[in-house]
């Protein structure tokens, strides 16, 4: 028995930053995952890292980690490898967020996507993250796709 869910490829260290619980809104250029509120999707992990080291910056800044902290997080978004299915996470509502928006509201967004310059960016919140028993192996797609988890690996 397995369960079919749509995928999404994340780069790390975001793919280890939404499956520990730290990154809660994923932010995209359209509203790729508009469609899927409610629903549950399956993180993969590329095989190549995000370029920019701004959450760096977010996770050091304004959520106060040290750097021993940090690299604990990173090596647990590290446990299963690249080119994986690692985990599920639960969707809710894509919103845009408007190039208005600015002070303590865009900063808290901001802790929240572990990124910075989210203005006009579709925001999508992520809850209840939890990673598979054990990996599996997928080569990853463009935007979303559709994946086949068998129901043993399953949390």
């Amino acid at each position: 028995m397995s369960v079919q869910v749509w995928c999404l490829s994340f780069r790390q260290p975001y793919a280890g930053l939404v499956l520990d619980g730290v990154k809660t809104v994923e932010t995209r250029w359209r509203p790729l995952l508009a469609p899927l509120e409610n629903q549950t999707l399956a993180v993969h992990i590329a095989r190549r890292d995000w370029e920019g080291e701004e959450w760096r910056a977010v996770l050091s800044g304004p959520l106060g980690m040290s750097q021993t902290q940090i690299q604990e997080l990173l090596e647990s978004g590290e446990r299963f490898g690249r080119g994986v299915v690692a985990g599920l996470v639960d969707l809710g509502r894509t919103t845009l967020c408007p190039s208005s928006l600015s002070g303590v509201e865009l900063q808290h967004l901001e802790r929240s996507a572990i990124l910075i310059g989210l203005q006009e960016k579709h925001l999508t919140h992520l809850s209840n993250p939890r990673w598979l028993k054990e990996p599996l192996s997928a080569r990853g797609g463009r935007d979303l796709w559709s994946v086949e988890i068998p129901a043993q690996l399953l949390p």
